[in-house]
């Protein structure tokens, strides 16, 4: 059988029943639908009726001190009855945490929270009508330990770029500096520095402060667990000077000729402090007593003193020949 001659037939037939349904009935049919559908609302609101929940745990007042022996439930089913309306409501407006203040039952000496305690605490997020008929877990171990203490500093794990005209301008820093670790007494002897969560900050245009979490260690608790880091960026520009390449602890009556005997050092500078460098900034001085015994004839260079406000510099070429001479 073809599809688009069924589909043809189908409509054909919809369309006769339609044509031959007086509208008056149609609209009768309806009404007493709606009355139906009010009249069994009616009976459902007014009737007794069971529902269960899952009402979330929120665990409030806890000492940054202490841990829970185990992890607490988040959340606690309850079975209630009640009308028909009550449940309704549930069903659309339960959402209110259960709150316990940990802190006030360590000082009740309150291990476990159960029986009328527990129940009176559900009630509190119930209608006066409700029933409850059970609840699961029946008990909350609010168990704690105390924990030793120690301030550790922040250590920044990830990555800072930033655009092509911009550069970090000094080591970033955090706010706060420290934090407190709660555990036990070996691991906080296996700290050293709280690390934070591996993090790539893209593209930076301008200083910035921004969150960055603690990460986190089985078993120990940070406080706080996020901190703010701070990292200075400043708009840089390129700069470039010629560099003469001087060696020391020449022996007496020896010279030496470096080809080249300048270099190209170029180098990225905030533009407020461009105009304060020059040439007499840099200098390149080799030491004899490391090079002379070089078979290539080629040393490699570096630089012996540069300001410490200039950013990402280059030497070019990276080395020169030399050639000892005698008098």
């Amino acid at each position: 059988m073809e599809i688009k001659p069924a589909i043809n037939e189908w409509i054909t037939k919809t369309e006769a029943f339609f044509s031959t349904m007086p509208w008056k009935n149609l609209f009768s049919f309806l009404f007493f639908l709606l009355l139906a559908f009010i009249f069994w609302l009616t009976l459902f609101f007014e009737r007794s009726v069971e529902g269960t929940y899952r009402i979330p745990i929120k665990y409030v007042n806890i000492p940054d001190n202490v841990v829970f022996d185990s992890d607490p439930p988040k959340f606690i089913e309850v079975r209630v009855n009640d009308r028909g309306s009550a449940i309704f409501r549930y069903d659309l407006f339960l959402r209110d945490s259960l709150e316990i203040d940990v802190e006030e039952n360590r000082k009740s000496k309150t291990g476990n929270l159960q029986g009328a305690q527990l129940q009176q605490l559900i009630e509190s997020r119930l209608y006066p009508s409700s029933k409850i008929l059970g609840y699961y877990p029946m008990t909350i171990s609010l168990n704690t330990s105390k924990l030793e203490s120690k301030k550790l500093s922040v250590m920044f794990d990830g990555a800072i770029t930033t655009s092509r005209a911009n550069l970090v301008a000094d080591s970033a820093t955090f706010l706060p500096e420290t934090v407190m670790a709660y555990g036990s007494k070996k691991q906080l002897s296996e700290l050293s520095k709280a690390v934070t969560e591996y993090t790539v900050f893209d593209n930076l245009k301008a200083t910035s402060q921004l969150p960055i979490k603690i990460k986190a260690v089985l078993g120990v608790k940070f406080v706080p667990n996020k901190v703010d880091i701070y990292i200075p960026i400043e708009e840089f520009t390129e700069k470039s000077f010629e560099i003469p390449v001087k060696a020391k602890n020449m022996p007496q009556g020896m010279d030496v000729k470096f080809f080249p005997s300048q270099v190209n050092v170029l180098f990225s500078v905030t533009i407020e402090e461009y105009k304060k460098i020059s040439a007499d900034d840099f200098s390149i001085v080799l030491d004899y007593n490391k090079f002379n015994k070089n078979k290539n004839g080629r040393v490699d260079l570096e630089l012996t003193h540069s300001p410490s406000t200039v950013r990402s510099v280059r030497i070019s070429p990276t080395s020169v020949e030399f050639l000892f001479e005698t008098d």
